[in-house]
């Protein structure tokens, strides 16, 4: 597989960081965002600051209701983009499956 940005992700694959594929969600069944990255805890704060994303400042999407950990950025951001082009029902399935309530994951971040 190719790296995503060379030697930065060969150096976060040899410290064997986790990386993420997430899903935020304004609420049950409404607005949300799919994104990847190696620092979630950090990824939802800066959302939730409003620094995310215009699309998460826009809709007020702030709730982690979905993530998955892979070993290789590559791998997260390869699910990103599959899940990006999954259907909406899909991805409200996804999600339904694991945390059928559409709660906050947060605390459950691995450390």
């Amino acid at each position: 597989m190719t790296a995503l940005n060379g030697s930065l992700t060969n150096a976060c694959q040899c410290f064997g960081m986790p990386h993420f594929t997430y899903i935020l969600a304004s609420r049950s069944g409404k607005a949300i965002y799919i994104g990847a990255t190696n620092d979630l805890r950090k990824r939802v704060t800066q959302h939730r600051s409003g620094q995310g994303s215009a699309h998460t400042a826009k809709y007020n999407i702030h709730r982690l209701v979905y993530f998955e950990e892979h070993e290789t950025a590559e791998a997260a951001y390869q699910r990103e983009h599959k899940l990006k082009r999954w259907k909406r029902a899909w991805k409200d399935q996804l999600i339904q499956e694991r945390n059928p309530n559409w709660s906050d994951l947060v605390m459950e971040i691995p450390l």
